[in-house]
């Protein structure tokens, strides 16, 4: 679908949009065109061509003739107001020249019909495509605007077939990659496909991943095993089949795929610093064939140099220069095959795939260098590392979480994308968010992350691949694991969703009940009201806003608590103008009582009666009050890795990586639950053997 449409119009310049004045030639022409379309969805590209003066700082304005949205832009910033949106210069391209032409373009949601916009201003004025002319007479002033992720409606998302034609650009295209999923621990994995858990790959497993609303697809691949000696390293044609057949089968699902070299990273490519010539034989080798074999699939297969590189005992200096020299080769090895990956979308990481300033640096550099047009950067995200392993106190998704979130995607955005570079968040969930380790990450804190993740990495035109290794999608059910978890990372690609200090209130078994109240995170939406069991709660009776604190009445607890049973006794929901609900479990516990314990540093288990109440993290210090076990710049513990509850066998367990690093003697260990009780324990060590009661 085409349409051009010309403007003759007086060119508004300066920081009031005034006119320039009769002298000024002014006009220009825009070309439309919609170059995918999907149930739902569609990607839009707009050519704005300067027939009138230079000019510094642009605003182009439409209005969409059937309801469609903006959802995600690229090489413009969009505002909406109803169905006029207003699409505003990057810094990088304000300048348009007389007979220039700017590109930007967007991913947008429909329903019913596609019908292109008929009219198009510059600037705030109307044209038919000729130099010359006066203000539209029905030009307005524009009006004040809202940031259309915040307005949105959220679209139905449904498979995309395969589009008639390809994005024109690399930050198109990567801007129609979003949102991915990442097929984690399966080809990856070592030795073969099933080693680390997960089943044999399936179309099915892949047309349900599509249906879910994901548009691309990371296949990261261990190579090491699967291929021969020196000098040819020739890749065991087994396996390369088997990776072609699940590449393909996703090109026909629709997705964008990514294909890389994964665990080589640490399996042998960090060996480079002492072993260039080998390494880059085999490096070389490999790409030589991949290349090859994939040489004429389709444009919506993506290529990545290498996972996650590393390099032993090298400073990371030194690690930027030897990531260049990869990603340089990689790329000349892959353009030099000709055919489809003479002008293929290849993705280069930095060191460690971090989004250190350095590293960013780094890449730019390299990018820069090759002077290639279709070149994508990529790095990891898996947040503030206390909060993303609970260590150090990181139980919540706090101002420290948020800031790390913010400052690494701002600086991704403003060393890449602002000019013009896209940028791909590879892998991106917490590191401890496992269903096989329960009870690290608290959900609701988790909530919070993936709806700010989804929000900020949207509104900086930034594609996120999600790492799902099993803990997320059961693959052998397709079905998600937390329907909840999916639900609030689904909304986030489209709008914001508000949340609350807290997904928990504690009431005790016994006594007179209080009102409890919760502090809301409106993100921008408001707040629309409470429900039970598909019930409106009253407002006035059974709870009370003031200004964002909620406040649930007693009379409303003592309802929905019933006979105050310990764990969770209702939940309600919190509804917003948009977005997910938000879940807020009503539950009876009281003080964990925890008993006398005799064992070893191989195996201590503290008989623990848990009473409603959850545990969230735990402290250890030595009688001088300095911090006894692992991490010791810490008192707080890692879950899980120093110890680990379980609800149902009735105990916490201390592991022999805790006592690994506690010296002989008596330590306090202080026990923090999510309803704010704190419960002492005292071990003392004598070599191998360790006692324990309450203090």
């Amino acid at each position: 679908m085409t349409v051009i449409v010309g403007l003759l119009a007086a060119i508004l310049l300066g920081g009031a949009m005034t006119a320039v004045g009769a002298a000024a030639a002014a006009g220009c022409r825009v070309d439309y065109t919609t170059p995918a379309q999907w149930p739902g969805g569609f990607t839009a590209d707009v050519k704005v061509t300067n027939l009138g003066d230079p000019i510094n700082g642009w605003q182009v304005a439409w209005t969409f003739p059937s309801g469609q949205r903006v959802t995600q832009a690229w090489n413009a910033t969009t505002t909406t107001s109803g169905d006029r949106v207003v699409a505003t210069a990057a810094s990088y391209n304000a300048a348009l020249a007389t007979s220039a032409t700017v590109s930007f373009g967007f991913n947008g949601s429909w329903t019913g019909s596609n019908a292109p916009p008929t009219a198009f201003t510059l600037n705030g004025v109307a044209c038919t495509g000729q130099p010359g002319g006066s203000p539209s007479p029905t030009t307005s002033p524009t009006p004040s605007v809202t940031p259309s992720p915040s307005v949105t409606p959220r679209p139905t998302v449904t498979p995309r077939p395969t589009p008639t034609s390809v994005p024109l650009d690399a930050m198109a295209t990567v801007a129609a990659m979003q949102p991915g999923w990442n097929l984690g621990n399966t080809l990856d994995a070592i030795p073969d496909e099933t080693a680390w858990g997960n089943p044999l790959t399936t179309r099915e497993l892949l047309r349900h991943v599509r249906s879910e609303g994901y548009n691309s697809i990371r296949i990261p691949v261990t190579w090491n095993g699967h291929f021969g000696p020196a000098p040819d390293h020739t890749i065991d044609p087994a396996w390369l089949a088997r990776v072609e057949q699940i590449v393909d089968w996703s090109l026909d699902e629709g997705f964008y795929v990514m294909l890389n070299l994964h665990h080589d990273s640490w399996e042998w490519a960090d060996s480079y610093p002492t072993d260039e010539a080998a390494v880059l034989a085999r490096y070389r080798a490999l790409w030589d064939q991949l290349a090859t074999t994939f040489r004429d699939r389709s444009s919506r297969l993506v290529l990545e140099s290498i996972n996650e590189p590393q390099f032993t005992d090298t400073p990371d200096e030194q690690g930027d220069v030897f990531v260049q020299e990869l990603n340089a080769d990689f790329v000349e090895r892959v353009r030099s095959t000709g055919g489809g990956n003479a002008t293929r979308l290849l993705v280069l990481p930095t060191l460690h795939t971090s989004s250190e300033q350095p590293r960013l640096d780094a890449l730019a550099e390299t990018i820069e260098d090759l002077d290639d047009p279709n070149i994508a950067a990529t790095v990891h995200f898996y947040g503030w590392w206390p909060f993303s392993v609970n260590i150090a106190g990181g139980t919540r998704y706090s101002s420290e979480v948020e800031q790390d979130l913010v400052s690494s995607f701002d600086r991704v955005t403003s060393t890449f994308v602002e000019r013009d570079i896209p940028v791909v968040i590879g892998e991106w969930a917490l590191l401890a968010w496992d269903h096989t380790r329960p009870g690290i990450i608290q959900r609701g804190e988790f909530l919070k992350y993936l709806e700010a993740v989804g929000y900020h990495a949207r509104t900086r035109g930034l594609t996120t691949m999600v790492w799902d290794a099993g803990q997320f999608l059961d693959r052998s059910t397709l079905r998600w694991r937390d329907a909840g978890v999916h639900a609030m990372m689904r909304s986030s690609w489209t709008e914001r969703s508000g949340t609350a200090s807290s997904d928990q209130v504690y009431l005790p078994a016994d006594g007179a009940l209080t009102a409890a109240s919760l502090t809301l995170n409106l993100n921008g939406t408001s707040f629309q009201g409470l429900r039970h069991g598909g019930e409106d709660l009253t407002r006035g009776t059974d709870y009370t806003l003031d200004g964002d604190v909620l406040a649930l009445t007693a009379s409303a607890l003592s309802r929905l608590a019933g006979a105050r049973q310990h764990g969770v006794n209702a939940t309600v929901e919190a509804r917003f103008s948009q977005g997910v609900p938000w879940e807020i479990s009503i539950i009876t516990a009281d003080t964990p009582v925890l008993g006398a314990a005799t064992g070893t540093t191989g195996s201590f288990a503290i008989p623990t009666q848990f009473r409603g109440d959850t545990l969230a993290t735990m402290e250890a210090r030595y009688d001088d009050g300095s911090n006894a076990g692992p991490a010791s710049w810490t008192s707080y513990k890692e879950f899980w890795s120093s110890f680990r509850p379980d609800v149902d066998a009735g105990t916490i367990l201390l592991t022999p990586e805790f006592f690994n690093e506690v010296r002989d003697g008596q330590v306090t260990l202080t026990f923090h639950f999510w309803s704010g009780e704190q419960v002492t324990y005292v071990i003392t060590r004598s070599g191998t053997s360790v006692v324990g009661a309450p203090a």
